[in-house]
């Protein structure tokens, strides 16, 4: 079942860390097997804080955790180190065939 990594940063200590992290996350999450679906600032915020965040999907919730685990992606943490606080979510697609 396709999942869907939800990465929210809530807050950014220093955004030129924030940008060489995702020089190094963006390419760990396309080699695991990822697919970019939206990222970057909100275009409208609704409701709640204005906070970059990521959704990136995945075949299945062990993909995304390995990812996460993987150590390209590793190496990207150590680059962000404490340059953001973020929380991260892996969420499960809705099954259209039900």
């Amino acid at each position: 079942m396709t999942v869907y990594w939800v990465n929210t940063f809530t807050a950014i200590h220093d955004p030129q860390r924030v940008s060489a992290y995702a020089k190094v996350a963006g390419p760990a999450m396309e080699a695991a097997g990822g697919v970019f679906l939206a990222k970057g600032d909100p275009v409208a915020v609704l409701e709640g804080a204005d906070l970059r965040s990521t959704i990136i999907a995945f075949p299945d919730r062990e993909a995304a955790v390995a990812a996460y685990e993987s150590p390209a992606y590793q190496r990207a943490l150590e680059v962000l180190g404490d340059a953001a606080e973020r929380q991260i979510r892996v969420l499960a697609a809705i099954d259209d065939s039900a």
